[in-house]
């Protein structure tokens, strides 16, 4: 009697094995990421650099996701961010995109951003800041925070200052829990180069350092007109070209803060023509009336009355 040899018997499920190719543009495309890198372009006008490294962020962590469905070696990307430059150049805008962006790709469980300065992390007497610092980021973990001036956490000149206690405690959950928390610093960026030297660990933490440059005049002319027809304003021809002027003469002047002071001296524009119809109406008015900006509303801005006295805006 000869013996049989049976095939040996397994324990389990079988094994999946990943697929041999994954369809990238398919990926792209489900992910959603070309929506988010569409509504950067539509919000944000100029910043062909900063929209550059997006993209190439963007497709990092696509090709990352795309790996580790095939099975290769993958290491999840240091996400941790640095964004320089002057008020008013998009900084926030485009870190609630990346929130975003992150969200869709996986990276981070929500898609929320949390915004900060050092007032929300460092407290005034001994004891505060640890817990104010410990808060905002059990509010931001599983998302991304941004941190506006973030140049100004620790101020080695006052020995009363507790930044140092909250820069401590930001290092060790960007180092222990960078699975969970995405952190994005803001601020000047001469500043901030005097920052990461005094700070080298927050400097060694961070992937991606982007500059957002300031805005030209031609830029600041088109975001001006944007601005307005998001609002059913429009200017006419005549202020249209007091408006370029304006923008000449106001990014000379002290405390210019590219398209943050566009918006303000527009709500003052809107402000001055509210006023003209209301105290100049006799009857009905139309909707070209109320929708248009005219010259006299914005060349009575003391930016003007200061250009010609060749001194500081008032």
């Amino acid at each position: 009697m000869t013996d049989t040899l049976e095939a040996p018997e397994t324990n389990g499920p079988a094994v999946e094995q990943p697929p041999a190719t994954v369809d990238l543009a398919a990926e792209f495309t489900q992910s959603g990421v070309g929506e988010i890198l569409d509504e950067l372009d539509r919000e944000l006008v100029g910043l062909k650099p900063v929209k550059q490294r997006i993209r190439e962020i963007a497709a990092l962590l696509l090709v990352e996701r795309v790996r580790q469905k095939l099975g290769l070696a993958h290491e999840t990307p240091t996400l941790h961010m640095s964004f320089t430059g002057n008020p008013g150049t998009g900084k926030t805008t485009v870190a609630l995109r990346m929130a975003d962006l992150l969200h869709r790709l996986g990276y981070v469980r929500k898609s929320h951003l949390v915004s900060v300065t050092r007032d929300d992390l460092v407290g005034q007497y001994i004891g505060h800041t640890a817990p104010k610092t410990k808060e905002i980021l059990k509010k931001a973990m599983g998302g991304v925070l941004f941190i506006d001036e973030a140049d100004y956490p620790y101020r080695p000149d006052n020995e009363r200052d507790y930044g140092q206690e909250a820069i401590d405690i930001l290092l060790q959950v960007m180092e222990n829990q960078r699975d969970d928390l995405v952190v994005i610093l803001a601020g000047y960026g001469d500043r901030m180069d005097k920052f990461f030297a005094s700070n080298p660990g927050f400097c060694s933490r961070i992937a991606h350092h982007i500059d957002f440059p300031d805005y030209t005049d031609v830029e600041l002319l088109k975001i001006a007109n944007n601005l307005l027809g998001d609002q059913n304003y429009r200017l006419d021809d005549e202020a249209h070209g007091v408006m370029a002027r304006y923008i000449e003469l106001r990014r000379a002047q002290p405390l210019f803060a590219n398209a943050r002071s566009i918006r303000n001296a527009l709500d003052c524009a809107r402000l001055r023509q509210a006023n003209r119809i209301f105290e100049t109406a006799t009857g009905s008015v139309g909707v070209k009336e109320l929708s248009t900006i005219k010259a006299e509303n914005i060349a009575v801005s003391r930016v003007f009355q200061a250009a010609e006295k060749d001194g500081p805006e008032l």
